[in-house]
């Protein structure tokens, strides 16, 4: 992977990098870009562009082979992904126009009928769905795993997806959804290894990173070989856009952006440039979020009426779990599950009762939110699969923003008198 460009921190690349007003007029902030189409110099220059886009064929002497038509690439979504890659300390990324348009286009680019995959549990419900079902349909067979510490466990699940496969993926979410399960990413890519070195070809390793993002966490460091991010979440940052990416090396995200292409899944120039001025304030809204989120879970972890909470904060620093934390993440993220005294009734209850804490699915944002996991994001997932991964029925998944602690344990502490 690349060191941070100029060697500079993340706050500074989140602000300014991929953009340089020298090109755009002087423009202190990145103008729109709303064209759908751009003008050739010539017919011989049309040629050329499609060629250089489509073949890789350099431009004639050694120009930049500029744009086509919007849905290929444009000038707002070529800054999004310098910034991306930046940040992830990759060599490159693609932006799409959610974060499941981003995890569907790598398993389907990576993954054909009859190979398998296999993926951490729990995941989440949108992943579990496209791997269950629209794969599953084209012949892709799936299989799981929970300790995300356990060699043991990760080859045994590996070996049995590898002999009903080939295996040519190994997806990852660390932290999981909604849970918190953390994976050892080095460990995993060292699995893959091994299986690659016995099938003959090495599974790719894919990290869903949006429950840290790269401020906290940069998978690339630690063997992934792809990162995925719903930009949605944290990059994004006020709930009012959907992106995704993908970042790593150019000769892996290359054949996503040209896959992007064809599904017509690219993140259009409003929404590029309305992320790239999210990027800038991220390291603020993560710092003060898990803030937050530290004050919340103290108080929710000491509630009489909670059985649990999978904040990493409290992960104990002398287990497997937390010597890992120390070694592949910076930070405990601001997202975690909570688990109340009951069932559904008693997280309904509780629910209905909150006035500060707004009740809906994502994360990520401005404004703390909560759902009721089994019955939102997990919806879809089957009660079985569902509670293997470790979500039941009084589980909650809370994220927390960037509002005063004080205000949101009063409104988390009068909503448990319900239950």
């Amino acid at each position: 992977m690349t060191d941070h460009p100029q060697g500079l921190h993340p706050d500074t690349l989140a602000v300014s990098h991929g953009y340089d007003p020298h090109a755009h007029h002087g423009a202190a902030k990145p103008p729109v870009y709303p064209s759908t189409t751009y003008m050739y110099r010539s017919a011989s220059h049309a040629k050329d562009v499609h060629r250089a886009y489509f073949d890789g064929v350099p431009m004639p002497g050694g120009e930049a082979p500029g744009h086509i038509y919007s849905r290929l690439g444009h000038p707002n979504l070529d800054m999004v992904e310098r910034r991306l890659a930046a940040l992830d300390r990759a060599e490159d990324a693609a932006a799409f126009n959610s974060g499941m348009a981003a995890i569907s286009a790598v398993m389907l680019s990576a993954l054909r009928p009859g190979d398998a995959v296999l993926h951490g549990r729990p995941i989440y419900g949108g992943t579990d769905g496209l791997i269950t079902g629209l794969l599953a349909g084209l012949g892709v067979r799936n299989f799981g795993f929970t300790d995300g510490l356990d060699r043991d466990a990760v080859m045994g699940a590996a070996r049995e997806a590898a002999a009903a496969g080939p295996l040519a993926l190994i997806h990852l979410e660390t932290p999981a959804n909604p849970t918190g399960a953390i994976t050892d990413i080095a460990l995993v890519a060292s699995v893959a290894e091994e299986i690659g070195a016995r099938q003959g070809r090495r599974p790719l390793v894919v990290v869903d990173n949006t429950f840290l993002g790269p401020f906290l966490q940069c998978p690339g460091e630690h063997g992934a070989d792809l990162t995925v991010t719903s930009l949605t979440k944290y990059a994004g940052g006020h709930s009012d856009l959907l992106a995704g990416g993908v970042s790593g090396d150019a000769e892996r995200v290359g054949p996503l952006k040209l896959l992007r292409t064809f599904l017509g899944t690219s993140l259009d120039p409003g929404v590029s440039a309305t992320l790239l001025r999210s990027f800038e304030t991220m390291g603020l809204r993560t710092e003060r979020a898990c803030a937050n989120a530290r004050a919340v879970a103290d108080f929710l972890a000491a509630h009489p009426k909670v059985r649990s909470t999978s904040f990493l904060g409290h992960v104990d620093p002398e287990s497997r779990a937390g010597a890992l934390l120390a070694r592949q993440c910076s930070g405990t993220g601001s997202t975690f599950s909570v688990r109340v005294r009951g069932g559904e009734a008693e997280c309904f209850r509780m629910l209905d009762r909150l006035r500060v804490i707004r009740m809906a699915v994502s994360l990520g944002g401005t404004e703390t939110l909560i759902c009721h996991s089994a019955s939102t994001t997990h919806y879809a997932v089957p009660r079985e699969r569902r509670e293997a991964g470790g979500v039941d029925d009084g589980t909650l998944r809370l994220s927390v923003g960037i509002e005063h602690p004080d205000d949101l344990i009063a409104d988390l502490r009068q909503a448990l008198e319900a239950v």
